[in-house]
């Protein structure tokens, strides 16, 4: 009878071991081959770890193997000697003494992608044709891990802040934002929907913890195919009780992003050099009204005011030069967006009911933040929604946390892949995207 009593250290070191341990001995490591540089009697045959690159000097008739074994894609253990090299990926190389294959592609196949370049220097489309293969060029990597590190401060932050992290359902009865954008299931024989927004469950949760959030898709089933959309996207989204405002919200949002990017330079310093990231200053975050920023850059940029109730991707664009222009500020808070082209939960302006107690956060010209405080009360959501020509009957479920009591809340949502794509100065959402789901694409 045999038992799993636990992890069994493994004989091979990780790049993190070796700079630990010392650079000198020997060393087993195992990794991809990412590219060889055969220089003669001697060749440069670089591994892939998770960690980065590693580079190891094959020697003829030193190393245990013949180059011409070798190819890039195999997988391979490596032995050597460590030595010291400043001109090397890690400061270090393995001289090597024995490399062990332990797999090989298919015979004759071809990399169909210049993996081993800095820059693969491809279209777009071509990299997410062969987005299995293009996610394996270390600047791609660096793009990946920069958005692990946005999604690790952003739970890490909220649980310093006593939030609890739920799960949501994604095949849902109703959508939670209106409109016609959704994708509509079969669910044995009843209508169901692709959830647009964890919006309903999180203020319900409200009611039972406070404060919550949720990293998780979701679906929006928009027929145009832009540099900013997708149809599905991940959402960071928390709500909170006991606000005395919006700008609670906001401010809350405010210092998690600071936290995030105070993470990443102490922790993913390695891909903000690789990617040339400049992280922006989160001293302060200028906020606008909603119709004074229309008024602001219609005048100064001579734009005339075309739709009076939301605004326009050139708009955002505007408001976002001419805050880094006047304030020095990547990030504007637009608050007071119009009753009329917001949800039917969002808290009306008691001083004017034309207007929400909501905002959006811009960075660099483009929303990455959609957030205000809900309504609380019971009457008053039943009120909002048979205004709108709505009928509270369909929304049962969601009116029993308003009918059983909850306090005054509110919260956000932020489109992950847009949050790292203005981060990055990336001009489509789609290189931010791992596998991106638009109008044209299902696959890989």
């Amino acid at each position: 009878m045999e038992f799993i009593t636990g992890i069994k250290k493994k004989d091979t070191s990780e790049i993190s071991d070796i700079l630990v341990n010392g650079l000198s001995g020997t060393v087993k490591i195992n990794g991809f081959i990412h590219t060889i540089r055969d220089m003669g009697e001697v060749a440069f045959v670089v591994l892939r770890k998770r960690e980065g690159l590693v580079q190891c000097v094959y020697e003829e008739g030193v190393t245990g193997c013949q180059l011409k074994e070798l190819k890039e894609g195999m997988t391979v253990e490596a032995e050597g000697f460590l030595h010291e090299e400043e001109r090397a990926p890690q400061g270090f190389e393995v001289r090597l003494s024995k490399i062990t294959i332990l797999t090989s592609p298919k015979e004759g196949s071809m990399m169909p992608l210049p993996i081993s370049k800095w820059k693969m220097k491809t279209s777009l489309e071509t990299k997410l044709a062969y987005r299995p293969v293009a996610l394996r060029n270390i600047r791609e990597r660096a793009i990946f891990k920069i958005q692990e590190g946005i999604v690790r401060g952003f739970r890490d932050f909220l649980y310093s802040q006593s939030f609890t992290e739920i799960r949501t359902p994604k095949i849902v009865a109703g959508n939670a934002e209106g409109g016609a954008n959704v994708f509509k299931l079969e669910y044995f024989g009843s209508k169901a929907f692709l959830a647009q927004s964890p919006q309903f469950y999180k203020q319900t949760m409200v009611g039972v913890y406070d404060r919550v959030f949720e990293a998780a898709p979701v679906f929006r089933a928009e027929k145009h195919n832009t540099t900013r959309h997708l149809n599905e996207y991940t959402s960071l989204d928390f709500e909170m009780g006991y606000i005395s405002g919006f700008e609670d919200i906001m401010a809350m949002e405010m210092e998690m992003l600071r936290y995030v990017f105070a993470l990443l330079k102490e922790k993913y310093a390695k891909e903000l050099l690789l990617l040339e990231i400049k992280l922006p200053d989160m001293s302060k975050i200028p906020t606008v009204r909603f119709d004074e920023a229309k008024q602001l850059v219609a005048e100064k940029y001579s734009r005339k005011i075309k739709n009076p109730y939301d605004l326009e991707p050139e708009e955002e664009v505007l408001i976002g030069k001419y805050f880094k222009e006047e304030f020095g500020s990547d990030f504007v808070f637009v608050t007071h967006y119009p009753s009329k082209k917001r949800p039917f939960y969002a808290m009306d302006d008691p001083t004017d009911t034309k207007f929400t107690l909501s905002f959006d956060l811009l960075f660099k010209g483009m929303e990455i933040t959609t957030g205000g405080q809900r309504i609380h009360d019971y009457e008053a959501q039943v009120a909002k929604m048979m205004a709108r020509g709505m009928n509270p009957d369909e929304f049962t479920n969601f009116l029993m946390i308003h009918k059983h009591g909850m306090p005054p809340h509110g919260g956000l949502g932020i489109g992950l892949e847009r949050l790292t794509m203005k981060l990055l100065d990336e001009q489509n959402v789609r290189e931010t995207t791992l596998f991106p789901r638009d109008l044209s694409r299902l696959e890989p």
